[in-house]
């Protein structure tokens, strides 16, 4: 059968078939929103099936994220070397074996690797996808590839949690929880098909060189940070936590002084020496991490309560999550759309505000509701209110960041802040998750949702102080995702 997919060079007109690979790499893109959330709702028959306490659902959520971000950058380097296509083709079908392993693992260590495994191979698939799509696509045509994928990433992160609810719940084929590992089969199989017939073939550049010394020291860094935060609250924080923790904070030291001598002995580092030099960059990155880790964490935490506080089935847990969800894509369609371009750095300032009058709204809500006639109306405003500051922030925050770089630092840039986002939501996860369950397992749920809110508000006004030493101008969408990279990730525009 003739294969439809030319190697480059063979035509010089645009390729016919290009927009199939918008598609699969949408694909690819939607199944890593789905299972960074859809795991949310699914704790409860963890716990049934497999036995898994809080900190076995801590490392299921927040193991993925980890795994992956620490990868991302890595991921992006190994496209460049070995070529985009066949990192596309490897991750993508190493993402959907290892979603098809969490199916069927036999109890909550297996799983807990297993996602460790497929959070590893969405670092090697999700680099690629804008790196193709600019190999494809030039000019307006380019414009409008990227125009897409907010909207539909942001469809896919609403969709996660209320699919995952509607998996558990149906219970079809008596398959509970595992139905939400494989719904990746089918979906998986048929873009690896598209993409292994339609993406045309383009040699890597073999010169690139990969510092894997550089990524096994952000790897080791990561996990010495998470392993404690998701350990510590169950084991009664003990010497060994916060030694890790002092150890990853030399970890990251190390890494920044590694990537310095890598790029003076004219080696290849995995992140531009410069980026790590520049004071508005890096304080971005850790408002990045402020901000992701308590989006993420409070989004846990408001599954949490209503499965275990409130006793939701898993179907009426995801779509609580929808005022959230639905408030995010407002603010964020607000901010996209007019409000950064017009008040600037501003609206970065305004999105937390309006996060904390939030939290304080659903802090009264909590304390008025009656326990024995709760229903997901009582808590809607307040839930809503910060979903809607969350989206002022999420459209415009990385616009921010990078405008502090230079231009040919575009690409390494946007890979260090998807990885860092990914990264603060694995942390938050765990921080999170930790402050609730500590109440929550005296029986005292709304006590563990302050407390939450609480730690909110205190990442809140760090990330306010934070976004007053960021640039006042953004930088342009269409300068966002640089042609060198490329572990660059549009998620960042996702709920």
């Amino acid at each position: 059968m003739h294969d439809p997919s030319p190697t480059v060079g063979e035509t010089t007109g645009p390729y016919r078939w290009r927009w199939l690979i918008l598609v699969a790499m949408l694909v690819a893109e939607i199944m890593d929103l789905l299972d960074a959330s859809i795991v949310n709702v699914a704790g409860p028959a963890l716990e049934e099936s497999l036995g898994a306490g809080s900190v076995g659902l801590q490392w299921v959520i927040g193991g993925y994220a980890l795994t992956l971000g620490a990868g991302l950058v890595l991921g992006g380097r190994l496209g460049d070397r070995y070529g985009r296509r066949r990192m596309f083709l490897i991750g993508l079908a190493a993402f959907t074996a290892t979603s098809l392993l969490c199916a069927l693992a036999p109890d909550i260590g297996s799983l807990i690797a297993f996602r460790l495994l497929q959070g590893t191979a969405g670092a090697m698939l999700l680099p690629q996808g804008l790196g193709l799509l600019r190999e494809n696509f030039s000019g307006a045509e380019l414009t409008k590839v990227f125009a897409v994928f907010g909207p539909v990433l942001g469809l896919g992160g609403i969709i996660g949690p209320v699919l995952g609810g509607f998996l558990v719940e149906g219970d079809f084929f008596g398959l509970g929880w595992r139905s939400v590992f494989l719904v990746n089969l089918p979906v998986g199989a048929a873009a690896l098909i598209v993409a292994a017939r339609f993406v045309p073939k383009r040699a890597g550049d073999r010169a690139v060189r990969v510092d894997l010394a550089g990524a096994a020291l952000v790897a080791a860094s990561c996990a010495l940070l998470v392993l404690p935060l998701n350990q510590g609250q169950e084991d009664g924080w003990p010497l060994w936590t916060w030694l890790c923790m002092a150890a990853s904070a030399v970890g990251f030291a190390l890494f920044a002084l590694q990537q310095r001598r890598t790029a003076a002995a004219g080696r290849e580092p995995l992140v531009t020496p410069g980026l790590l030099r520049k004071p508005a960059f890096t304080v971005g990155l850790g408002g990045i991490a402020l901000f992701f880790g308590g989006l993420v964490g409070t989004q846990l935490v408001l599954t949490l309560y209503l499965q275990v506080g409130r006793h939701f089935s898993a179907g009426d847990a995801g779509l609580g999550n929808l005022p959230l969800a639905v408030g995010t894509a407002i603010g964020g369609a607000v901010s996209g759309a007019f409000l950064a371009d017009r008040i600037g750095r501003a609206v970065l300032q305004i999105g937390p505000l309006v996060q904390l009058a939030g939290a304080v709204l659903l802090w009264f809500e909590l304390d008025a509701l009656d326990p024995a006639s709760f229903s997901i109306l009582d808590i809607v405003p307040g839930v809503a209110v910060c979903g809607i500051g969350a989206g002022l922030v999420i459209a415009a925050l990385f616009s921010f960041v990078l405008a502090a770089v230079d231009d040919h630092e575009i690409g390494s840039a946007s890979g260090v802040l998807s990885a860092v986002q990914s990264i603060g939501g694995s942390v938050g996860v765990a921080v999170f998750g930790s402050v609730f369950f500590a109440r929550a397992g005296t029986g005292d749920f709304t006590a563990g949702y302050h407390r939450a809110l609480v730690v909110q508000a205190c990442l809140l006004a760090a990330f306010l102080a934070i976004t007053f030493l960021l640039p006042r101008k953004g930088r342009p969408e269409e300068e966002q995702h640089g042609s060198t990279t490329d572990a660059t990730d549009p998620r960042h525009a996702a709920v």
